[in-house]
């Protein structure tokens, strides 16, 4: 029944999902491919539990690595196409696609998957956001993703209600499941899986072959004997620190040096591109229609300012940086930012906020009804214009507090005092 209901979890909803993936095209149609490998590796790893006892934990990392290696390559494709139309697709994919690791959590599985769908969630709901008047695809597609997940959730609170279930009088482990099959008919993605992946998902990996290991993790260290111990023996004391050493059989290897690159400010089609500035104070997009949009990302103490209205904005993983615009038709995003400004002169309908520590807003007067959306940030400040000219300084609320009622919870704001 197990290896049963996630089969009809690839057939069902998973083949739907790929279906309306493929009608996008482009990047969402390449990242559905992996996402389709990724689930049939898991298949695979389903069905070997189901015939086999559990086996040590060495050998279960073998057996996880078809599925994590996936889980990275749809990382990867996100981080690489940033400059994306559908970015905040990969987004949705890249955030949540982590719930399929409920495989080696216990005692609590389900619980881990929602936790990864409602991370997705904040890039789904931009999806139906910005597609739900232009193309129902679109918003079939975030819904459809969002209800695989929620059917996941509830295939393994069915199945696997405290932890992956293993065959009790199965056979010992002989060797990994073998390879599963080519994602939607494509060709076997070998190049594709030996690519090398970036180094957060590589650390998500390690992270993730760690929780497998268990009390395991400590069976390597060396107990430390009184002759060992500086302080039962002041010859072995120093009087400083002791010198790296550098390519010895220690193991000890040089520091990477950061590789720095080079600053861009193009346009590719309808996308303005300002990435990977240092100390620039006169960055000005002129010339921008209504339908482009503006992506800065990984810019350091610099200035940009936009010249006409236009779609959309996104500042991504920007510090002390600074951003002035006249008039957007959708949205001003920040993600990932430290020590940030805006300046609206115009009109901004929306302003949405994730994961960025300070953010300062300034209005204008045709701006008071804009929304603000934030989630996981911290130091927000909305300063609004008076008659005078001058500005009044309004927190954006960091802390709540829910009580439980009969009906579910109750959340209030906690209002900042002082």
């Amino acid at each position: 029944m197990s290896v049963q209901g996630f089969e009809d979890l690839i057939s069902g909803p998973l083949t739907t999902f790929i279906q309306l993936s493929n009608q996008i095209g482009g990047d969402v149609a390449t990242q559905a491919a992996l996402v389709h490998s990724a689930f049939q590796a898991e298949f695979q790893f389903i069905k070997y539990a189901n015939e086999h006892s559990a086996p040590s934990d060495s050998e279960k990392q073998k057996l996880l690595l078809p599925t994590s290696t996936k889980i990275q390559e749809i990382q990867t494709l996100r981080e690489k196409n940033r400059g994306s139309q559908f970015f905040n697709h990969l987004s949705a994919i890249s955030e949540s696609i982590p719930a399929l690791g409920w495989v080696v959590v216990s005692p609590t599985p389900a619980p881990y998957i929602k936790e990864s769908n409602d991370t997705g969630q904040f890039y789904t709901n931009r999806v139906l956001k910005e597609w739900k008047e232009k193309n129902k695809t679109h918003v079939e597609w975030a819904r459809t993703w969002v209800q695989l997940l929620v059917d996941l959730q509830a295939y393994v609170k069915q199945h696997h209600t405290t932890g992956l279930v293993w065959a009790k009088a199965g056979t010992k482990p002989s060797g990994g499941p073998p390879p599963p099959p080519p994602p939607c008919g494509l060709p076997p993605m070998d190049d594709l899986c030996l690519a090398p992946a970036d180094p957060d998902a590589t650390n998500r990996s390690a992270l993730f072959a760690e929780i497998n290991r268990g009390a395991d993790i400590t069976k390597s260290l060396k107990k430390v004997s009184s002759d060992m111990q500086t302080h039962k023996n002041p010859s072995m004391r120093v009087s400083g620190p002791a010198p790296a050493v550098i390519g010895n059989s220690s193991g000890v290897s040089a520091p990477k040096p950061v590789i720095e690159k080079p600053p861009v400010f193009a346009r590719d089609g309808k996308k303005w591109l300002v990435e990977y500035q240092k100390n620039n104070t006169n960055l000005v997009v002129d010339g921008a229609e209504m339908n482009n949009v503006v992506y800065i990302f990984k810019c350091v103490n610099s200035t940009i300012t936009v010249k006409n209205k236009i779609n959309s904005i996104v500042m991504d993983s920007c510090k002390k940086s600074y951003v002035v615009f006249e008039s957007l038709v959708s949205s001003a995003e920040f993600i990932n930012c430290q020590s940030v400004q805006m300046q609206v002169l115009g009109k901004v309908p929306t302003i949405t906020i994730d994961k960025t520590d300070g953010c300062q807003m300034y209005l204008s007067k045709d701006s008071l009804t804009t929304e603000i959306v934030t989630s996981k940030s911290s130091e927000l400040n909305v300063m609004v214009p008076k008659a005078d000219g001058d500005y009044s300084e309004y927190p954006i609320p960091e802390q709540f507090k829910t009580k439980i009622v009969p009906n579910g919870l109750d959340t209030v704001v906690i209002e900042a005092s002082g």
